[in-house]
């Protein structure tokens, strides 16, 4: 019956000899025979052994767990058990490294839209990204309760035109500047802005967020801690005021 070395099977089986000298010390990989000088010798069995293990690590399986299969006088009864647990490890990894990359693309593309990059510009995204999902649900609460007032405006307007009822667009214009104002404070209670040039978070007065000219994701205003004034950035409050300045 053939015998191997410990570089023998580390080169059988594409691990190094360090490796095969590792499984050794934690009692998964014995070899079968240790000449009188020391040196360990491997049979084929070993050798098929080895091959099982380095399949299992492959799988990320532990070496305690390959240690509990190697051990089992049944290993069928154990596997799949062993297969599932390691299926659901991986799944919440990849889970994780999906949300690392998203992460990654998010601030790459940050990057892109600072026309100076400054070390404080990746907490100004940061800070973005983690209010994001926040920020995303102020929006779609804002949009849900501006759609009957929508639906209102137009369906007045359409009377008006087709029908020359215009009483019902009258109640809307009454309606829609105290709502305007309700909604627009309670929308600037829930959100801050980032200054571009010293990267302050601030709350500007409603005054000036309402009238302030804006985009989706920005709005000019003027910063209160270094006085820029141009477009800042708006990220969800990590606390909502309970009174507007």
């Amino acid at each position: 019956m053939s015998k191997y070395t410990t570089g023998e099977v580390a080169k059988l089986c594409g691990v190094t000899v360090r490796t095969v000298q590792y499984y050794d010390t934690r009692g998964i990989l014995v070899p079968s025979e240790l000449t009188e000088g020391g040196r360990r010798l491997y049979s084929e069995e070993d050798v098929k052994r080895m091959k099982v293990i380095c399949f299992l690590r492959d799988l990320g399986l532990s070496i305690d767990s390959i240690r509990q299969l190697l051990s089992e006088e049944d290993p069928g009864s154990v596997i799949s058990l062993l297969l599932d647990q390691q299926e659901k490890v991986l799944e919440k990894e990849i889970g994780e490294r999906k949300e690392q990359l998203h992460k990654l693309e998010e601030l790459k593309a940050g990057l892109k839209s600072v026309p100076s990059f400054e070390l404080e510009s990746i907490g100004d995204i940061a800070t973005i990204m983690t209010n994001k999902e926040k920020l995303r649900r102020f929006r779609m609460t804002l949009l849900f309760t501006a759609m009957p007032v929508g639906i209102f405006q137009w369906t007045s307007i359409i009377l008006w035109i087709a029908r020359g009822i215009w009483w019902p667009f009258l109640v809307w214009a009454i309606m829609a500047i105290p709502y305007a104002i309700w909604v627009s404070r309670w929308y600037f209670r829930k959100v801050d802005y980032i200054c571009p040039q010293c990267h302050t978070v601030f709350k500007p007065a409603f005054r000036e967020a309402f009238w302030a000219k804006h985009t989706p994701t920005t709005r000019k205003l003027t910063c209160p801690s270094c006085g820029h004034h141009g477009f800042c950035v708006e990220t969800a409050a990590e606390q909502e005021v309970t009174a507007d300045a």
